[in-house]
């Protein structure tokens, strides 16, 4: 494979040694720490050290392999398949569900895998690979949350995490959603609140009216609906 930057800094390396081992560890937790800086600058669980730990590891496990490589030509990658798979178990069970039905770590959790890959390219000495990669990775987490939230405002269904003060205003609060132009496509009750005192679901809702589809968005309408007396707290459920 054509290797511009090893190309450019010599054929050192393109190699196994010290000096180029040293390169790829450093090049690893570089990127690593960009994007877990980035994390971390939005309050995730997972942040810096995380994401350094899991590029690092990945590219000891490739290093490791290319070592047992260089001594024998019938060797297969075990060592940084298993810790691919293993990045793959902790960024699952990473991925949680808070008391509002919201899914929680689900970005932080693909970019730990992304950084891993990362990781694995640097560790292989692929470093235009890494930083391809590192780029396209930072630019998704960093550059695209102001276009998905401006979609995500636009679309014309969305889930509410709604709390009324009684469970018999249910009935009202469905038939004045109704009169507005929106179309309740489900309703479930949110068993982490039971003798809360309140009754609380979780709605996913549609915009039916033409009106509301042009001129209201998500952000809108929730405050227009949270000036019912009998609506405690109301507010959109982010995925």
């Amino acid at each position: 494979m054509f290797e511009p930057i090893g190309q450019f800094l010599g054929k050192w390396s393109t190699e196994l040694n010290v000096a180029s081992a040293v390169l790829r560890v450093l090049l690893s937790m570089l990127l690593a720490a960009i994007i877990g800086c980035e994390r971390s600058s939005k309050r995730h669980s997972a942040g810096l050290r995380t994401f350094i730990v899991v590029s690092l590891g990945m590219t000891l496990a490739m290093l490791t392999d290319m070592y047992i490589l260089s001594l024998t030509d019938k060797y297969i990658f075990i060592i940084s398949g298993a810790a691919v798979i293993a990045i793959a178990t902790i960024t699952v069970n990473s991925i949680l569900f808070s008391s509002k039905n919201q899914i929680k770590g689900l970005t932080t959790s693909a970019g730990l895998w992304a950084v891993g890959l990362i990781g694995l390219a640097c560790g292989a000495g692929l470093y235009t690979l890494a930083l391809i990669g590192f780029f396209a990775v930072l630019a998704c987490m960093a550059f695209f949350t102001g276009i998905e939230k401006y979609l995500k405002n636009r679309s014309n269904h969305f889930e509410v995490h709604l709390e009324l003060t009684s469970s018999a205003n249910l009935r009202d609060f469905i038939t004045t959603i109704r009169k507005l132009g929106l179309i309740v496509d489900d309703i479930e009750v949110n068993p982490a609140y039971v003798n809360s005192g309140l009754s609380v679901y979780t709605v996913a809702l549609s915009v039916n009216s033409p009106e509301l589809k042009k001129y209201k968005t998500h952000k809108e309408i929730i405050e227009a609906l949270s000036t019912i007396e009998y609506v405690y707290h109301i507010e959109e459920i982010i995925v």
